[in-house]
């Protein structure tokens, strides 16, 4: 039986519904509060898959539930994580990404577990005030201000898997890039295609790397499959800028394009604007220093990895865009009737 965590996440729901239809039996940890929407919509063309994961309440920082989950496991894909970019969630962010994920290492040591894939991040690479810079595998986490909170508990969690290879735990790290699928309103880049369908005026200035989350999956199922551990490789599709990225958001939205820069002045403005605002509505903010330091910059991750081990072959990210635009458009259609009918009752 496969394990998965973070099983109602973005990459967690992708991975599933490639599990169950390949004919694999897999067991799924969510948390009890966890919102069922995402998986919902990526197994909605074939329900009957979704009912064949056995679902267990666990949580990273409980290390008794997570023992009953790795019962009878024999591969283990760690995709749970706590994605936050506000400096107050530093102790947060380490105590689930990193320690929760010393603890799943340590449970797979244990047990028969014969294979493990951890889902890191291009954030666990490091970065450098180096626009030309190429980020590869062997590129080595160096101390920066432009290193977020998030990207230090996931460098963090690397060092457990990678002690937990020392220790002789086969396992295999992917570091994607910023995902791009049908997830969590609000949450990841999912929130920034809401933010462009409010009809967003501003861009940032910089670039970065871009993969779908279909890939993502693919590629992780594929490493697991073959013979290949000790090893960790970046997944990624395309380094676009961020203007051109929401710009195919836009026209996927049928939407005017933003016009005006989100410079440095701007944006230094915005995240302090937004630190203000949390105070008052509680609320977590898209905004932070880091992200608007870190969309100024331009960040460039290297595929040659992957595609040399598996022969792989990404899914563009226009086309990856239009696909998440009509699904979300689509979700967006059905809540609205279903409210009106529900109204008119």
């Amino acid at each position: 039986m496969i394990l998965v965590t973070g099983g109602t996440g973005l990459v967690g729901s992708q991975l599933l519904f490639d599990l169950t239809a390949a004919g694999n039996r897999v067991r799924a940890m969510k948390r009890p509060s966890s919102n069922m929407r995402v998986i919902r919509r990526v197994f909605q063309q074939r329900e009957e898959l979704l009912q064949q994961i056995e679902w267990v309440d666990g949580d990273l920082t409980d290390l008794y539930g997570l023992e009953e989950a790795f019962d009878g496991i024999r591969q283990v894909y760690h995709c749970a994580a706590l994605v936050s970019f506000h400096p107050a969630d530093y102790k947060r962010l380490m105590k689930i990404n990193s320690e929760g994920t010393a603890s799943m290492v340590n449970l797979a040591l244990a047990s028969s577990v014969e294979k493990f894939c951890y889902v890191s991040s291009t954030a666990a690479l490091g970065k450098i005030k180096d626009d030309k810079a190429l980020l590869t595998e062997n590129s080595f986490w160096k101390i920066s201000k432009y290193n977020s909170v998030y990207a230090i508990s996931k460098y963090g969690a690397e060092r457990e898997v990678w002690r937990g290879i020392e220790e002789g735990l086969h396992a295999v790290i992917v570091n994607p890039s910023i995902i791009i699928g049908p997830g969590e309103p609000g949450s990841g880049s999912t929130a920034l295609f809401g933010e462009v369908k409010k009809g967003l005026k501003f861009f940032p200035t910089g670039s970065s790397g871009f993969v779908d989350v279909r890939d993502v999956s693919a590629a992780m199922i594929q490493l697991m499959d073959k013979n290949i551990f000790s090893e960790r490789f970046i997944i990624n599709s395309e380094n676009i800028s961020y203007r051109e990225v929401i710009n195919l958001i836009a026209d996927g939205y049928g939407m005017a394009r933003p016009v005006y820069r989100a410079g440095k002045f701007l944006g230094e403005i915005a995240w302090r604007v937004e630190a203000v605002r949390k105070k008052f509505t509680h609320s977590t903010p898209m905004i932070t220093k880091e992200t608007v330091r870190n969309g100024q910059h331009h960040w460039h991750y290297s595929n040659e990895k992957i595609k040399i081990a598996l022969d792989f072959e990404f899914i563009p990210i226009k086309d990856s865009i239009l696909d998440t635009c009509r699904l979300l458009g689509a979700d967006e259609k059905k809540n609205t009737q279903h409210s009106r009918a529900h109204y008119s009752k």
